[in-house]
């Protein structure tokens, strides 16, 4: 007995081309879906005190709002998220440290706290094991941080000041996390880059901030790039 021959289903023009488009539909959707994952901007969360949170400024002249424009004038596609708080210590930036995190994901994170502990005469110590842990928080979420480094005036004397300033260098080295020397130098104790208050810096004082802490966030910002690289390979 012949077995009859394989019939082929006619298959109508509209038929094939619905056919293609399902085929072109297939191979465009990844590479669709991955260039709008890169084009999603950086996001960086500036996560710090009064310095940060623009305190006596209007908030387009805060800290975030003009870090955002100087990186986006270099090239960054970048979001700059304000998560600073007028008179936090290192250990309110801890305590709130969950509740900023889950407005993530973020590429880094610009830390700036310890003045507040400094200028209230708290531990050194105790400044020191909050930020280890705030660094820690974020180096778990797969967040760089770049520390913004504070140092201590006269008023607690020599031994209390040798505690504090080693607290930021002896933290980027074991962590190997990026530091920006001292956040407000050339700006602390100039009338003319301060308000009244002669404590936080005027919309001048910021610009002045900002010129000296993109290099170190728009290295790290580009360090986050080249991560992804090298684990994609």
């Amino acid at each position: 007995m012949i077995a009859a021959p394989c019939q082929t289903l006619p298959f109508s023009p509209l038929s094939r081309r619905f056919g293609r488009w399902l085929q072109i539909l297939a191979f465009a959707t990844p590479l669709l879906w991955s260039a709008g994952a890169e084009a999603a901007p950086k996001r960086v969360l500036a996560f710090g005190d009064s310095l940060t949170a623009g305190f006596g400024l209007p908030a387009a002249d805060a800290l975030p709002v003009q870090l955002e424009k100087r990186l986006r004038d270099g090239g960054f596609d970048v979001k700059v998220v304000n998560a600073g708080v007028s008179g936090d210590t290192t250990e309110m930036g801890l305590a709130r440290l969950d509740y900023a995190l889950s407005d993530g994901p973020f590429d880094v994170a610009l830390l700036e706290l310890g003045a507040n502990d400094m200028l209230r005469g708290l531990s050194p110590k105790d400044a020191r094991a909050n930020l280890e842990k705030i660094i820690e928080a974020f180096r778990s979420k797969g967040v760089k941080v770049v520390l913004a480094a504070m140092v201590s005036g006269d008023n607690w004397g020599q031994a209390y000041r040798q505690q504090f300033d080693s607290i930021f260098p002896d933290l980027a080295a074991k962590y190997g996390v990026t530091m920006v020397p001292f956040f407000m130098e050339g700006v602390w104790g100039d009338p003319s880059l301060l308000i009244g208050d002669g404590l936080h810096p005027n919309a001048a004082g910021v610009r002045k901030v900002v010129e000296k802490i993109a290099p170190y966030v728009e290295k790290t910002l580009a360090s986050t790039d080249a991560g992804r690289e090298t684990r994609a390979r």
